[in-house]
């Protein structure tokens, strides 16, 4: 089997596995969307923090 025909079979298992795939609504995406970006700001909010005050205190302990 060639190259091609290899590529060829694979692409057609994809399609075949793809059509088995349950697609999330566009609502669904949206709000799945939406929970990962606030998560990802209170993550950054709170280690935005941590890393101010643990620099405020490796001044303190260096001076």
């Amino acid at each position: 089997m060639g190259k091609v025909q290899i590529v060829r079979q694979f692409l057609k298992e994809v399609r075949v596995e793809l059509k088995k795939v349950t697609w999330p609504s566009k609502r669904d995406a949206i709000a799945g969307t939406v929970v990962v970006l606030i998560t990802v700001f209170i993550c950054a909010f709170f280690l935005g923090i941590v890393d101010f005050w643990l620099r405020k205190l490796i001044k303190i302990i260096l001076s």
